[in-house]
């Protein structure tokens, strides 16, 4: 783990990029958030693939920083990449419990079948 800052940024060209010494455990990390590694002449370019929409880019990127962070890495994210947080406007249904009806046993009279 490298004691540098990972950058995980929207780069001038639109698309979500990192920046920053990425060791081989955090290009891992990067690969299983999406992001594609390519060779250049001096290092490597480190992306995501481009044209999947912003929201996927901002999610992919934010599960990234939550996942190298959780390995205790020092990841600043670009506030323009933070994914919303799951709208909260309507809450949960409620959970269906046995009512009297529903948890009523056989009448007397039925014969119970045992699987064989």
């Amino acid at each position: 783990m490298s004691d540098k800052t990972i950058r995980i940024l929207r780069g001038p060209g639109g698309e979500v990029e990192v920046e920053g010494t990425v060791d081989a455990f955090a290009a891992s990390v990067l690969a299983r958030a999406g992001f594609d590694t390519y060779p250049t002449l001096r290092s490597v370019w480190i992306r995501l693939p481009f044209d999947l929409g912003r929201t996927w880019e901002n999610e992919h990127a934010s599960w990234a920083a939550e996942m190298l962070t959780a390995a205790r890495y020092s990841v600043d994210l670009d506030p323009d990449l933070r994914s919303a947080p799951p709208a909260a406007s309507a809450p949960p249904a409620p959970r269906r419990t046995k009512t009297a009806v529903t948890a009523q046993p056989a009448p007397a009279g039925t014969p119970r079948r045992h699987g064989r």
